[in-house]
Order: structure tokens, then sequence, then C-alpha cells
């Protein structure tokens, strides 16, 4: 399988010598597995003036980014909505599908130390503003008809039980190292299974969606919730008996202690060796 990429280009809390904000494209390589060696993903960086700020750019820089890496990506991926048109044209220029998602952990965790620790070197820098947006949570959705009424159960594992993950007959499934999380391998990560007689066409549509994360949530009732690109969100479940409510409770705080990783798997059924599919989920302050 190919490459994946996460991008970002947006203006960065710093002023050139007109006083205007410059811009900056970042680019990394997504972790697809638990085994990744996080030191060996791809990652580039360059600044945009402000008056240069187009697809056009862009597109260069994304080229110059696939020179340097030696393959374009099969998809990148991005979370500003307000830059889509932008990021979406220039990378259509080159043939790659641009998907919005929040499945940008690499990104996240690089923008963090880049606000930290680089731009305040740079001239012109302006502390106190950022570089960020808040997403917007959208009302939850329904699911597809042809995927109501699974039956599914809170689960967990511990850290060194997912790091067999490879080993696993699994048909869709992305993961990346704990080690990003600075998880030890007696960790505690909850998750959930999912049982469908329709396994594989339900993982199918999932591996689709650009899954970001689970979460309990108490808006209306209780319910469970996926979030998938940057802001849509279905709802998996009511949650209404109490054994369940207590179990929501125990997974959204286990989740907590774990830096917000999760699981999801599915299976055709309880006694299935295989998994249709297998996620491995952070969640995460999106900038």
């Amino acid at each position: 399988m190919g490459s994946i990429w996460e991008i970002d280009f947006y203006s960065r809390p710093i002023l050139d010598e007109n006083q205007k904000k410059v811009w900056e494209v970042l680019v990394c390589e997504s972790p697809l597995d638990i085994r990744t060696n996080l030191d060996s993903l791809f990652r580039y960086a360059k600044y945009c003036p402000s008056t240069e700020v187009n697809s056009g750019w862009l597109r260069t820089a994304l080229q110059e980014a696939i020179d340097k890496a030696g393959e374009a990506p099969i998809k990148i991926r991005f979370f500003r909505r307000q830059m889509n048109n932008m990021i979406v044209k220039a990378c259509e220029d080159l043939g790659i599908p641009a998907l919005s998602s929040r499945r940008i952990l690499i990104l996240n965790e690089w923008l963090q130390q880049r606000m930290d620790e680089v731009y305040p070197q740079e001239p012109g820098y302006q502390g106190g503003t950022n570089a960020s947006v808040r997403l917007e949570s959208p009302l939850p959705q329904r699911l597809p008809d042809a995927l109501e009424g699974q039956q599914w159960v809170f689960v967990s594992l511990s850290a060194a039980e997912l790091a067999e993950m490879p080993e696993w007959e699994i048909g869709f499934s992305e993961a990346f190292p704990l080690e990003l999380a600075q998880l030890s391998p007696e960790a505690r990560i909850p998750g959930i299974l999912i049982f469908s007689p329709r396994a594989l066409p339900l993982a199918g549509w999932m591996s689709g969606l650009e899954l970001a994360f689970l979460r309990v949530d108490t808006k209306q009732g209780t319910r469970l919730v996926l979030e998938t690109g940057t802001t849509e969100s279905w709802i998996l479940a009511n949650l209404k008996n109490p054994t369940t409510l207590a179990e929501a409770k125990g997974f959204e705080a286990a989740k907590q202690q774990a830096k917000g990783v999760h699981f999801i798997g599915v299976q055709s059924d309880a006694q299935a060796e295989a998994f249709a599919g297998f996620w491995l989920l952070q969640e995460i302050n999106v900038p």
C-alpha cells in the first residue's frame, strides 16, 4: 500500500518585513501500522509569502515534496475546512485525492512542537497569536439503514496485546505506534467490538470514512457516537440500560487514562478469530 500524507497550509504567528502574516505548508506521512518507526516518516516544511497564497504555489510545493519523498501519496488528509478549496484544487491538479480528516496525529504533534519551539525563534514572531482554529461539532447522523441494528460490546486490551496486531487476520485496518501516545505495554486500551453478519461490507464502509474517534455523547440522552472526517458524526447506539451506561462511563475514563487512544473492531460474530476491520484511534484536540 502507498503512503498517506497529512498537510496543513495556513498562516503562522510570524510577520514578514511588510507586517503581513507568513504562511507555511507542512507535509508529513501518516503512520499506518502499529510497528511504524516514527523517525522514518517523511516530513516537509516550507514558508510561503502572504502575496503568493494560492493553489498554484501549494501545488508546486507539494510537487517538491513528492520529488523529495520519491513517490506521491495515495491520498492527502487535511483538517482546516476554510482551506478546503485551495487544498483540494492543488491536490486535484496533481491527481491526488484530498480528504478532510481529523486523523492527523503526527501533524497535530508537529504543529504543537513548532508552535512551542520553532516559530518563537523566527524574526517577526507574534507571541500570543495562534495559528489554530476550532472545529465546530456537528449533529450526529443516523447510520445508513443497512448498518443499523448491529450487536456490539465494550472491551479492552493491553498495549502489549495490541502490539501483536500485525499477526492478526484483518480485512480493513489502520493503526499507529503506541509510542506516539507514550503508553506502557501494561496500559489498558478501551474499545468496542461490533458483530455483524455483514461484517465485511460494514468494515468497507467504515474504511472510507476517515475515522477520527469514538465518544460517549450525553447531550440528548446517552449515545455512542463515531466521529469521522472533520465534521461528520454517526450514532452507533443509544445507551439506555444501567449496565451499558456504567460501561460507557468506564470507556470514557479508560480512554482518558490511555491519552485518548482506543479502538474499533468489526467481526462476523463473537466466536470469529479474524477481523473484517480493526482501527486504532486517538481522540486529540485538533489545533
